[in-house]
């Protein structure tokens, strides 16, 4: 008996460990799962070159950019891996972890060999606004073919993880957002100033969007734009007055202080506020807004909330990298991002949250001012191109109707054309291919033929294929001289394969990010995997871009 007993004693005392054991692995397990971040914040500024980091650097303050420097992880090689380096493709590599080769954004607009049409890229007819009237609403995902990480972190939290996008564009809001997500909501200006959304998302806008709507937060901002410091200490950019910028309507000079009141009405009434840091402003007002009333980051479940900041592409086209604008604009955007870490300090926990802002390309030099200090630069001319090779195409095959369309530096053929007169696609590539590239500006041509049968793993060429579309991109790929631009002769652009065009900032910061800074060359298309594997769920289904360990605390 005393025997049973033992027995009975030692079995009760193993079982009680083991289940002592399992309790022990049940809280370890869930302490792990509740280290991922409450909110995940992916911002990108439309059109910043990475030397914008470096060249204010002593202007800003030590919360907005300087913090995220200083006390996240700066890689300062980072680059895009194809061209075109337009908005529509950059904010959907971004999130997705792939080229247009694969998520299908090859450009903002592009001509579409089916519909016989240019389409845009969240354009989409099947929808309606919500918010206004305007045709500006009818925009969803749907051209994208791919997922973002915030579809993941949807698909992984059984949909309890909200995602919200905002932008001024409504490609910055709706591409990043990704095809799940809760909402994206973007600024529709002209008579209306406010933010709008499509029935992709819901058929109301909440009571808080409404709210700010209408509060007089947009007619703010219609005041006078003149610099944040003393002009004469922005001693980073050219003079204030030049022939290199265009300025706006009504205005003569393009220069400080601009009375945004008095010009609404010739340049679009609250579109005005676009091309301003007002539109920064504007956003983070907004921003801050949806973490509050969305009550972001405040279960066990991630959420995602995506911001573009579009106005710095907005002053970059209008005048220019090297301009006092384009400074203003920086130190000011500086304010508005300390802004929004404050709150999300605040409502989220420091250290509660991750964030990484990046670019969706960079911009050239205006190559008019390039030109005035002796560094190659010009401009091309689309029309001449096409006059000249109607000519030659007239001459080689008889016939003046084998371009459907140019667009995106491509060339679409019309296949069926081709097919009536018994033309081969490649003997007819092929022969464009060598006349074009006598062109002045032109540097390379290459057809769609090489862009398939062809592997490329570095130089211009590996870039081409990246941001090639079988499906959607054209027939002839053009890449002209370095910047060298199809544009007006003030301002700047961007499209380009060139470092000025890819060469972008990328800061982590925040839950799971160590401090430090890499000169290891990054591509774009590894952030989504970064933060996709931060948060242990699956990468988007596109992706093709590589975890960057050691940003990963």
């Amino acid at each position: 008996m005393r025997f049973l007993s033992i027995i009975f004693l030692t079995l009760f005392l193993f079982n009680c460990k083991a289940q002592n054991n399992v309790i022990q692995s049940k809280k370890q397990e869930t302490v792990i799962l509740n280290a991922n971040p409450k909110l995940v914040v992916g911002i990108v500024v439309d059109q910043m070159r990475y030397d914008y980091l470096t060249r204010f650097y002593n202007k800003y303050g030590n919360g907005g950019f300087k913090r995220l420097i200083n006390d996240g992880f700066n890689c300062k090689n980072n680059h895009y891996n194809y061209v075109p380096t337009f908005t529509g493709p950059g904010h959907a590599s971004i999130f997705t972890g792939t080229t247009p080769k694969n998520h299908g954004i090859i450009a903002n607009y592009w001509y579409d060999k089916f519909s016989k049409e240019t389409v845009y890229c969240a354009g989409d007819s099947s929808v309606l606004a919500v918010g206004s009237d305007s045709e500006s609403g009818r925009m969803s995902p749907h051209r994208m073919k791919t997922t973002t990480f915030a579809d993941e972190n949807r698909l992984f939290t059984q949909m309890r993880g909200k995602t919200i996008g905002i932008s001024i564009k409504d490609r910055g809001a709706i591409l990043p957002a990704g095809h799940s997500a809760n909402a994206a909501y973007w600024f529709s200006g002209r008579d209306e100033g406010r933010f709008i959304t499509s029935t992709y998302y819901m058929n109301n806008l909440p009571k808080w969007v409404e709210d700010f709507n209408t509060s007089t937060t947009a007619e703010s901002y219609l005041r006078e734009w003149n610099t944040l410091y003393d002009i004469n200490t922005y001693t980073e950019s050219g003079s204030d007055l030049n022939s290199f910028e265009g300025g706006f309507k009504g205005k003569e000079n393009a220069t400080f202080p601009y009375d945004l009141a008095a010009l609404k009405d010739k340049n679009k009434g609250f579109d005005i506020i676009k091309a301003t840091p007002f539109g920064n402003s504007i956003v983070a007002d907004f921003a801050i807004q949806a973490i509050t009333a969305e009550q972001l980051g405040q279960d066990n479940f991630t959420d995602v909330l995506t911001v573009s900041f579009s106005s710095p592409d907005y002053v970059g086209h209008n005048f220019g990298v090297n301009s006092k604008e384009i400074e203003d604009t920086y130190i000011r955007l500086d304010k508005d991002l300390e802004r929004l870490f404050k709150v999300l300090d605040a409502q989220v926990g420091i250290g509660e949250y991750t964030l990484f802002l990046t670019a969706d390309h960079g911009a050239v030099e205006v190559p008019a001012y390039l030109q005035s200090v002796n560094i190659p630069a010009g401009y091309f001319d689309k029309d001449e191109l096409k006059k000249q090779l109607n000519a030659f195409l007239v001459n080689e095959f008889f016939a003046s109707d084998l371009i459907e369309s140019i667009s995106n530096d491509q060339i679409f053929l019309n296949k069926s054309r081709l097919k009536e007169l018994k033309l081969d696609l490649n003997d007819v590539q092929y022969a464009i291919v060598n006349e074009v590239i006598n062109y002045k500006h032109i540097d390379k041509v290459y057809s769609s033929q090489t862009m398939q049968n062809a592997t490329f793993t570095a130089g211009i060429e590996a870039l081409l294929q990246n941001g090639y579309h079988q499906k959607r991109s054209g027939d002839i790929i053009i890449v002209k001289d370095p910047a060298v631009i199809s544009y007006s002769k003030t301002g700047s652009t961007h499209g380009s394969g060139s470092t000025f065009d890819t060469h972008v900032p990328l800061l982590f910061y925040g839950n799971g990010i160590k401090k430090g800074s890499t000169l290891t060359k990054t591509k774009i298309t590894d952030i989504a995997p970064t933060i996709s594997a931060l948060l242990g769920i699956s990468f988007p289904n596109g992706t093709t871009g590589n975890v960057l360990g050691f940003v990963i605390d």
